[in-house]
């Protein structure tokens, strides 16, 4: 926790006398930066961020409820204490002073034994506040990385041995999240691929997205029809379930060599088909249920044929539903516009293409959702086109 000593108070006031003062009484406790007008305390507080604000109200140019409403507005200091010190004493004052963001209010004349007790408090709370805060971001810091260690990032082994490339990227709105993909080997020619999206965000996401990919892995195995896995999938999510928590899903079984790829749908965003020479489409019609609502959900099985340079973009409504500062949405149009472009990219380049795209749309504008884009692409030794494949 910071020492109060290490700790810096922005003292304003348009009154130099004023100012002397509270320099004499609080410069052997504390760190002090000074300014005569609310203009200036706006960019001594910009430039060195205090832990601390003492605020006059009654000055030319900006008065000090101004600058409490901007400094609560500018990232440095929106969580910064800040006490009024005026000799305004009436009570609509002070209501007015702590609607404009302000944490306390002492009326002149003032003793100075209190103002520096008061000082002392707002201190120690933020230190503790601080504190706290970091060590929440540590330990979140930690479960982004047990989070991330559990899904796949080296696919080399399972391309190898299904002649088929992979890519994924996962870049969470918060700390952790509820997005996750798999890739799993399901004998020596079935290979079981799934994208899921867990409803809401931050740690209740995170847990619940670590129970689903758990029970996922599980129940792959054995390699059954992804409907099936679906199927059980929704039984044990929905079993204990009392967070009323879901979870939207996409399941797909690729054999190798046929090219054969079935699929199953769980409430999930419809992946891409990409193949050469033509234009990008969905490769699932229906949406069918979320997983967790309730067990004994039937789903449905869409089935094609990969062919040699095929690939399928599986994805999360983070990437259609991102918005820009306009709040205009990416959309299913633009998703499949765009995509036309990667057809002939590699896995790597058609997530990182995409993603590019996205960002490039979305600007500066704030990560509304997590982002998951798992990209697959078929290399060799798989039916080629017009060898009778479906």
């Amino acid at each position: 926790m910071k020492n109060l000593s290490d700790c810096r108070v922005l003292l304003v006031d348009d009154a130099k006398a004023n100012l002397d003062i509270l320099v004499e009484g609080l410069k052997s406790d504390h760190k002090l930066s000074l300014a005569l007008s609310g203009e200036a305390a706006l960019q001594v507080a910009a430039r060195t961020p205090p832990d601390l604000v003492l605020l006059d109200i009654v000055m030319p140019g900006l008065d000090g409820y101004e600058v409490c409403r901007r400094m609560r507005e500018m990232p440095e200091t929106a969580e910064v204490p800040i006490m009024f010190l005026s000799s305004l004493e009436e009570i609509q004052n002070k209501a007015r002073g702590f609607e404009a963001g302000a944490n306390d209010y002492l009326t002149k004349p003032f003793e100075m034994l209190e103002v520096k007790a008061r000082v002392r408090s707002l201190l120690k709370a933020k230190a503790y506040s601080d504190a706290a805060k970091e060590q929440i971001a540590s330990e979140l810091r930690v479960a982004r990385e047990i989070q991330m260690g559990m899904l796949p990032h080296d696919f080399s082994g399972l391309e190898k041995a299904y002649n088929i490339s992979f890519d994924a990227v996962l870049e969470p709105a918060r700390e952790v999240g509820g997005d996750l993909y798999g890739v799993c080997a399901a004998g020596p020619e079935r290979l079981v691929i799934f994208l899921g999206d867990v409803s809401g965000k931050g740690i209740p996401a995170s847990m619940f997205m670590v129970r689903a990919i758990s029970a996922a892995r599980l129940l792959s195995r054995d390699g059954p029809e992804p409907e099936r896995i679906l199927a059980r999938l929704n039984d044990e999510l929905a079993a204990d379930n009392p967070s009323g928590m879901f979870v939207t899903f996409l399941c797909a079984i690729f054999e190798s060599p046929s090219g054969r790829l079935a699929m199953a749908n769980a409430g999930h965003c419809r992946p891409i088909l990409l193949r050469l020479g033509e234009s990008p489409r969905w490769a699932v019609k229906d949406l069918g249920t979320a997983l967790g609502f309730e067990p004994g959900i039937k789903f449905e099985r869409t089935e094609l044929t990969l062919h040699e340079g095929d690939a399928l973009i599986l994805y999360t409504d983070g990437v259609n539903e991102a918005f820009n500062p306009q709040e205009e949405c990416y959309g299913n149009e633009r998703l499949l516009a765009d995509a036309s472009a990667l057809g002939a990219q590699t896995a790597s380049a058609i997530t990182k293409g995409l993603l590019q795209k996205v960002r490039a749309f979305a600007g500066n504008a704030p990560q509304s959702d997590d982002i998951a884009i798992l990209a697959l692409k078929v290399n060799g030794n798989v039916h080629r086109r017009g060898d009778g494949a479906l």
